[in-house]
């Protein structure tokens, strides 16, 4: 059993414990997950099944977008509403100056990563080291913010803390949390990220992921699986001819003669994937020039020997 379930994670349960539950149900180990999604969001969470645990560096690399609220004039040793308050302050903002700040923090930027993370040092996760009270230097990172929209502002009247409902497109390893915190420290009065939604992780989005509720009822989850080809959808598709399934079942190169559809043109080294029929992945495969009319070579193999 091999494929990609799109599914909804609720609020307080980590992206491991919906690889459990989904493995339970499936009755296999071979789940895993394109990009971890903290404890305390919701939102889609790609489930790799079999093999397309290979494909995992492809997921993990799409672009996703978030809905989220940023809470101003509070700052938290977590970045986010779960964690313990450090400071709070009665604010007054604008509108304005909010979209000012967004357009700061549009782009290609650099993080922090939190502590709360679970990026690893020497071994041990970040949030295992935070949960032991020690800090550690963090190198930052380059990420980029494709799109930052502001959806709603509201002036915080009553509490003195405005808060402000917003978008984001952004790069793979991108924290939300850390933007949000990032974001009050521009402006001068501390934020936090308040609640976060992701809607989308490439082009698995959130109006067609499955709640675990619908996974519960269903009497074969592996007749709703998406096909492997779902997650590569940038790579150019290679459909081949029957005759020459096994030969990349075995690993073996396969030849422009072996290929119904080919797209023109390709360079040499040009990942492609290998399918038959259309929409069936059996392997990735680079485009190689030479023995007289090129051929490709499969580098993963997702097929078994038939």
């Amino acid at each position: 059993m091999q494929g990609i379930l799109n599914v909804l994670k609720p609020p307080g349960m980590t992206s491991h414990d919906v690889v459990d539950f989904v493995r339970k149900k499936l009755g296999i180990r071979r789940v895993g997950h394109g990009g971890t999604l903290d404890p305390p969001a919701a939102g889609v969470l790609v489930l790799l099944i079999g093999r397309a645990t290979r494909l995992n560096q492809y997921v993990t690399g799409m672009d996703k977008i978030y809905r989220g609220e940023i809470t101003f004039g509070v700052r938290t040793d977590t970045q986010d509403a779960t964690g313990k308050v450090l400071a709070s302050q009665r604010v007054v903002l604008t509108q304005a100056q909010v979209e000012t700040a967004f357009s700061r923090f549009t782009g290609k930027l650099t993080q922090i990563p939190p502590m709360v993370s679970a990026l690893k040092y020497r071994g041990k996760r970040l949030y295992q080291l935070a949960r032991e009270g020690r800090r550690v230097s963090r190198l930052p990172r380059p990420v980029e913010i494709k799109a930052l929209d502001l959806l709603a502002f509201y002036g915080g009247q009553e509490d003195g803390h405005p808060r402000v409902l917003f978008e984001c497109r952004c790069s793979k390893g991108t924290y939300i949390r850390t933007l949000a915190a990032d974001i009050g420290e521009y402006l001068g009065c501390g934020a936090h990220l308040s609640f976060l939604l992701r809607t989308a992780v490439g082009p698995y989005e959130i109006n067609d992921a499955w709640l675990l509720e619908e996974i519960v009822k269903c009497d074969d989850l592996s007749s709703r699986l998406l096909p492997l080809s779902s997650a590569l959808g940038e790579l150019p598709q290679v459909v081949v001819k029957p005759e020459v399934v096994r030969l990349i079942a075995n690993g073996n190169r396969v030849n422009p003669g072996g290929v119904e559809i080919i797209p023109a043109p390709l360079t040499p080294g040009q990942l492609v994937r290998l399918e038959y029929p259309a929409d069936r992945l059996l392997a990735l495969a680079i485009w190689r020039e030479g023995a007289p009319n090129g051929y490709f070579q499969p580098s993963k193999v997702f097929l078994d020997h038939e």
